[in-house]
């Protein structure tokens, strides 16, 4: 767990929780030393371009927190600096939840799962909204067909790579073709065998 993200979630009432179930002091040091902030390391850059959907909250005025799924092709999610990722708001049911909460309080906090491989990442950040045309087409999927209407950008206050635990593996439908395409190969071959011999 990075520091940053430690300071941000490790508040007192949560440290009260950790020292009632006995995990405190597994934790005790985190968010308590000076480091260097969080970034978008190569690794991190690599998960979160690969991601085709993530789950992103904000915080309305009401104060209640507001979970959005957000999707798209593999890529719409792009690592735009080693601070700030961003990605492209495709036309949905037309609502602005998360749009509109962001005029108010910018905090957002995002989760991305690789699914096949249990990985999870967590980002905290400030987020916007922008119509400028430049970051539109850097964020834009030509090959996509879905309006985009505006652009997200993200910058990152800290990020998390949390455990595999109760991760249950699921996968695309592409996943599923890639690893069946060997069999459905080897069939083809069979049968042009038996067809061979008779």
């Amino acid at each position: 767990m990075s520091d940053h993200y430690a300071k941000l979630t490790f508040t007192p009432a949560v440290q009260a929780e950790q020292v009632r179930h006995g995990s405190r002091s597994a934790y005790a040091n985190r968010g308590t030393r000076e480091s260097e902030p969080d970034v978008f390391d190569a690794d991190a850059t690599a998960f979160i371009q690969a991601r085709d959907s993530f789950y992103m909250a904000s915080v309305s005025e009401t104060g209640w927190p507001y979970v959005q799924h957000r999707g798209g092709p593999v890529g719409f999610l792009k690592v735009l600096s080693p601070t700030t990722m961003g990605f492209a708001d495709f036309r949905g049911n037309r609502q602005y939840i998360s749009a509109g909460n962001l005029k108010q309080d910018d905090r957002v906090s995002l989760i991305l799962v690789d699914y096949p491989r249990r990985a999870r990442l967590k980002i905290m950040g400030h987020a916007r909204v922008t119509e400028d045309p430049e970051i539109l087409t850097a964020l834009s999927m030509p090959d996509y067909k879905a309006k985009v209407e505006q652009a997200f950008l993200i910058d990152l206050a800290a990020l998390e790579w949390n455990c595999p635990q109760h991760i249950t593996p699921r996968f695309t439908n592409a996943e599923i073709q890639q690893a069946v395409a060997p069999l459905h190969m080897r069939i083809a071959e069979l049968e042009a065998e038996l067809a061979r011999r008779g």
